[in-house]
């Protein structure tokens, strides 16, 4: 949809889930997950408008989460194709070739996101009753805690600029949108209702922030300001809208319904 909440197009039309899209850098492509053709989820690649659907993982377990790397040719994703019962990190090439384990603990590793300059990682690892942010080398070396709260933190997302972080987490007690400065310092609260605020993206100027929330009763797609001023509802209708995602080159976002 356009950034305003116009212009709603169905990219994926089938009778299996298809969830948390992955804009390329260069807008052309859409990395996403599915179970369409599987019993677990795979990671799919498609062209911007739906066309040319390709299947990159062919795994007996869940790969879910992809993202992509700043010159757009490695997709990073969760999996657990490990035999283990905790998801781990790892990275490929953008066809799907050359996997390899970037993550290897007894903790969930999971909710990931490439940074700006291609360097590291950001990502959340923890069991659900306490999960911090981390950061990490491409390679899986230099792990760095960011977060150091007794409540859930994840979905983190690098904005543009590299600056800074947003997430969503339940430090006060609700899921809201924070942001905190690359080095996890700073955090600072930008939603604050009665309602779960959660996945954060970044526009392309860093400006702006879409998220989903069920403010309203139901799942729908809001964007405000990247301080947390004029926050706008963008989708209202009775199907649940969930993990927006910006497209780096063009005045549109793309929503999984």
């Amino acid at each position: 949809m356009n950034t305003d909440g116009s212009g709603v197009t169905l990219l994926t039309n089938n009778s299996d889930t298809d969830s948390m899209p992955a804009w390329s850098p260069d807008g052309q492509r859409i990395a996403f997950e599915s179970d369409q053709d599987h019993m677990y989820d795979e990671i799919y690649v498609m062209n911007a408008d739906g066309s040319g659907v390709t299947r990159l993982t062919n795994n007996s377990d869940t790969d879910s989460s992809p993202t992509w790397s700043p010159d757009g040719q490695r997709i990073a994703f969760v999996s657990l194709r490990d035999g283990e019962q905790d998801f781990e990190i790892y990275v490929m090439n953008a066809d799907g070739s050359g996997v390899r384990n970037l993550t290897n603990n007894s903790s969930d590793d999971w909710s990931l996101d490439w940074s700006p300059d291609g360097q590291r990682i950001a990502f959340s690892s923890g069991w659900i009753e306490n999960a911090e942010i981390y950061v990490m080398n491409v390679d899986g070396t230099g792990v760095t805690r960011l977060t150091y709260n007794s409540f859930w933190d994840s979905k983190p997302a690098w904005s543009p600029d590299g600056k800074r972080i947003a997430f969503n987490s339940r430090i006060d007690g609700n899921w809201e949108i924070y942001v905190m400065n690359a080095d996890g310092t700073g955090v600072t609260r930008l939603t604050n209702t009665s309602a779960w605020d959660l996945n954060p993206t970044w526009s392309p100027d860093s400006k702006r922030i879409a998220f989903n929330s069920n403010h309203n009763r139901n799942l729908s797609i809001y964007v405000m300001n990247a301080d947390g001023s004029e926050l706008t509802r963008l989708t209202d209708h009775s199907a649940s809208d969930d993990f927006p995602a910006w497209s780096p080159v063009a005045d549109c976002s793309v929503s999984e319904r």
